[in-house]
C-alpha cells in the first residue's frame, strides 16, 4: 500500500465536506477514529488502540474493525458524489483474516465501480505496529447515493 502522503488528495471543497460529515458521526467520535487521507475515491481512517475497542483476547474488536471499514468505504464513495447528495451503506461483507493487533488499525476504502445510484468499494483493514502493516480484514461494500431531501 502506498504512503498516503504520496497519494492524490481530493479538492479542498471535497475534503471539507467529507470531514464535516465524518465529524457528525457519533460512533466514530466514540471509538476515537480519525480520517488520515481523503483522495478521489479513496479514504483512510485510523483507530488508535486502547482497551475500549478490544475484545476479550486484547485484539481490536471485529465491530470496531468493521465500523471503520464501513466508514472508509462510504466516504471513499462520497468523494465522487455531487455536492447536494449523501451516502448510505446498502450492504457490506468483511472477512477477518488475522487477529487485529498493533498500535492502531487503518481502514482503507477504495471505489471499485462508481455509479449514478450504486457504488461498489473495496475495504481493507491493516494492523499497524511500529510502522509495519499487516492486512487483517478485507471486504466489499455497496453504497447508494441519495439526494439530501430523501433521507
Amino acid at each position: 500500500m502506498e504512503d498516503p502522503t504520496q497519494q492524490e488528495q481530493a479538492s479542498p471543497e471535497v475534503q471539507k465536506r467529507i470531514q464535516a460529515s465524518f465529524d457528525r458521526q457519533g460512533l466514530m467520535a466514540h471509538l476515537g477514529a480519525r480520517i488520515t487521507h481523503i483522495g478521489p475515491g479513496c479514504v483512510h481512517i485510523v483507530l488508535p488502540g486502547r482497551p475500549e475497542v478490544t475484545q476479550q483476547h486484547g485484539y481490536f474488536h471485529a465491530g470496531a474493525t468493521s465500523a471503520i471499514a464501513d466508514s472508509a468505504g462510504g466516504y471513499a464513495a462520497f468523494t465522487l458524489f455531487p455536492e447536494d447528495t449523501e451516502v448510505l451503506t446498502v450492504e457490506y461483507k468483511i472477512n477477518l483474516l488475522a487477529p487485529a493487533v498493533g498500535d492502531h488499525i487503518e481502514a482503507v476504502g477504495t471505489v471499485l465501480k462508481p455509479g449514478r445510484t450504486l457504488t461498489v468499494c473495496q475495504l481493507e483493514v491493516f494492523g499497524v505496529q511500529d510502522g509495519q502493516r499487516k492486512l487483517v480484514a478485507s471486504g466489499q461494500q455497496t453504497l447508494i447515493r441519495v439526494n439530501r431531501h430523501e433521507q
